[in-house]
């Protein structure tokens, strides 16, 4: 497995021009670059450029709309539901979560359920949005039908992530952002890219067995709830994504369930849907509508060095604080570069001929 480092600069380029061709414009392609980038920054390689063609592919197929009218179509003082009319996720999420901010930032807190979107990228992107705010953000979003519910052998469910983000002090904001099923879809794309098996309690064969085979979605598999069996919790990450696909989806309009509309292009999606599109929930809530955030964040801070100072049961290893690793990333990343495994190079420079743009060197 090979990698070659590129310059934040340079891929930001590169990524912003793939979505000037598909049309976007340089607002949409501006915003679209930054999420993916940040993704890529942060250390989450399979939601980062690597996605790249994956869209595209769905721009090709006209499940993307590359100029959406973004516009809220339902709304309380409090409350919205946002239609992403077709639109890049990585665009219509910060729309609906800048709704959310402008929201709580009169009234306290604001909660946008969002339908006919698409895939959003990272939910930590949004989150974040929130807490440069003095908020604290929520970000989830349903995806493609890939995990089967406990006890069943039939893909019901995304992997669902849902991302809670807290400002603190004199420390990075705490980031939990997480898939509610055992591993998210990429981290299989990433052991298949580098020919690894996957651990056990991920995926299940199509007769319901574990396998640790990467390429057993391909084969009729399905990926596991957070916690992989009923003996491990897995009813709790079941039950964390049937809430992300009921805020995401239920409550907006979106579709849900089976019904998701999968992000892979040469799989149509459901001939009967029961919504628009995919769904997303973003919520902020003013950190000073319980108490000043100068107090919340010295006590946010005094948590972060409790934890931190915790006895662990090896001495070479020490608690880490939800959203630490990515921040480490991104501050090594934006001076060493990122670094991007070959033959996601080859794929974004095959799409490069095929748009006609410079490739990446």
């Amino acid at each position: 497995m090979n990698f070659i480092t590129f310059t934040e600069t340079r891929l930001r380029a590169f990524t912003f021009s793939v979505f000037k061709k598909m049309g976007c414009s340089d607002e949409h392609a501006n915003l679209a670059t930054d999420v993916l980038i940040r993704s890529d920054l942060r250390g989450i390689d399979s939601h980062g450029v690597a996605r790249l063609s994956g869209y595209v592919r769905l721009w090709e197929k006209k499940r993307i709309n590359a100029n959406p009218n973004i516009k809220i179509v339902h709304e309380t003082p409090t409350t919205a539901t946002v239609d992403g009319d077709a639109g890049l996720g990585l665009v219509v999420a910060p729309f609906a979560m800048q709704v959310a901010i402008q929201k709580a930032e009169k009234y306290g807190s604001g909660w946008v359920s969002v339908k006919n979107s698409n895939h959003f990228g990272i939910a930590g992107y949004h989150a974040l949005m929130a807490v440069e705010k003095d908020m604290i953000g929520i970000s989830m979003t349903n995806a493609s039908p890939l995990v089967a519910p406990t006890y069943a052998n039939e893909r019901l469910l995304g992997t669902n992530p849902m991302c809670y983000a807290f400002p603190a002090g004199k420390y990075p904001p705490v980031i939990v952002d997480m898939a509610t099923a055992a591993a998210a879809n990429g981290k299989l794309e990433i052991a298949q890219r580098a020919n690894k098996s996957i651990p056990d309690g991920w995926v299940q064969d199509k007769d319901g067995k574990n396998s640790t085979d990467a390429n057993e979605l391909k084969n009729g598999g399905s990926l596991l709830p957070l916690g992989s069996d009923a003996a491990h919790g897995s009813h709790k990450g079941y039950g964390l994504s049937a809430t992300v696909d009921i805020l995401s989806a239920v409550l907006s309009g979106a579709n849900y369930g089976p019904w998701v509309p999968p992000f892979v292009a040469f799989l149509e999606p459901s001939a009967n849907p029961v919504g628009e599109g995919l769904g997303h929930f973003l919520g902020a809530m003013r950190v000073d509508g319980f108490r000043p955030a100068t107090e919340f964040k010295d006590h946010l801070d005094h948590w972060i060095e409790r934890f931190k100072s915790a006895k662990t049961i090896d001495a070479d290893k020490k608690v880490i604080i939800p959203g630490e690793p990515e921040h480490e990333f991104e501050q090594e990343r934006k001076i060493s570069g990122i670094p991007i495994i070959d033959v996601v190079v080859k794929d974004l420079n095959e799409l490069a001929i095929k748009l006609g743009l410079e490739e990446l060197k």
